[in-house]
């Protein structure tokens, strides 16, 4: 998404050196590691517990808008801890 045109320039401030990380993570050899990606509107609301997983798109409700809460992030990434289904892979969250 990242050279998509039109991807906000503020947003790329934090984007372009996660994937750059994550590009590391998937090339470097020897442990286990876990790459979470939050929805395109990261923020605080409510922890609803009614959010979706995906892998390496970009998830979006109905309606085309593509957002996550703080608190559902965290239950995701806490769920991810006590659990572990994303094994030296990236996931996304989102509604």
């Amino acid at each position: 998404m990242l050279d998509t045109p039109g991807f906000p320039d503020f947003v790329k401030v934090e984007a372009a050196p996660a994937r750059d990380f994550l590009d590391q993570l998937k090339a470097g050899p020897g442990f286990d590691w876990t790459f979470l990606s939050p929805a395109m509107f990261f923020g605080p609301g409510e922890r609803t517990g009614t959010f979706r997983l995906g892998t390496e798109t970009l998830l979006t409700a109905p309606d085309g808008k593509s957002s996550i809460s703080y608190e559902d992030f965290a239950v995701a990434m806490i769920d991810e801890i006590e659990q572990p289904k994303h094994k030296n892979m990236r996931f996304t969250v989102g509604y």
